[in-house]
């Protein structure tokens, strides 16, 4: 193959990874606002979550869960730090990386530079990773300080309005917290995505565009979904006349 060939492939495929990316990202924020998906129902959910909550007095069980959403936060950040000091530690011996690829079968033959140039994107990838669970367990933080200033049920100089504004504010938080969730998990599906990079740039294109499709059918056409949006109504019964 042509060098010129060679490089021009490697192009696309990144291109074509960056564009599902940040094309589908876009796309599933705009068509969220307007078409029932995970994110948008789950908001909903959370508003009726912190509705609720106001009207107890025991909020433990609520600043329970916060803390466990943002546990999952934090074990996801962690495990991206592992990842980064594999993919460091692999730069380090790139060398024997490419004489270990080069071994495997359907592998695309690469030049050390190329092969370097595919595990810094991969570290981008999985840097980006980081700062949004970060940032999400932060932003779960903050949603556990409005719960601990939520107003209590028998105070009576709080408004409805008021508890009102606060529920729609909290659970705002807490899905801009999850949201962030969201984003570092697209960047692990888009990270596994990457190392097909390491076979062929032509396969890398193929699994980029099915972990799109794959995105796409989970948070807009699965069953959870489906269980979630749906709401039983009551089935009423003619009345049945007594014979006498």
């Amino acid at each position: 193959m042509p060098i010129d060939n060679y490089y021009l492939a490697h192009l696309l495929a990144v291109c074509w990874f960056v564009i599902c990316w940040v094309g589908y990202s876009r796309y599933a924020l705009f068509k969220g606002r307007t078409t029932p998906c995970l994110a948008s129902v789950l908001h909903l959910y959370r508003e009726d979550w912190m509705r609720r909550m106001l009207l107890r007095d025991n909020r433990i069980a609520d600043a329970n869960v916060i803390g466990n959403l943002e546990r999952n936060a934090s074990f996801f950040a962690s495990s991206t730090l592992i990842i980064l000091a594999g993919i460091l530690t692999v730069l380090g011996a790139s060398d024997r990386a490419v004489s270990l690829l080069a071994d495997l079968p359907f592998v695309q033959a690469a030049s050390r530079e190329m092969s370097e140039v595919k595990l810094l994107c991969l570290g981008v990838v999985f840097v980006y990773a980081f700062f949004t669970f970060s940032w999400c367990m932060r932003q779960y933080n903050f949603a556990a300080v409005l719960v601990g200033s939520a107003p209590m049920v028998g105070e009576k100089h709080v408004t409805e309005q008021e508890r009102k504004s606060f529920s729609e504010r909290t659970a705002r938080v807490i899905s801009m917290a999850a949201n962030q969730f969201n984003y570092g998990l697209r960047a692990y599906y888009f990270g596994m995505a990457a190392l097909s990079w390491f076979i062929n740039p032509w396969f890398f294109i193929v699994v980029t565009t099915g972990v799109v499709l794959v995105l796409y059918r989970r948070e807009f056409h699965s069953d959870v979904l489906e269980v979630m949006v749906y709401t039983q109504t009551a089935m009423l019964e003619p009345a049945k006349e007594k014979s006498e």
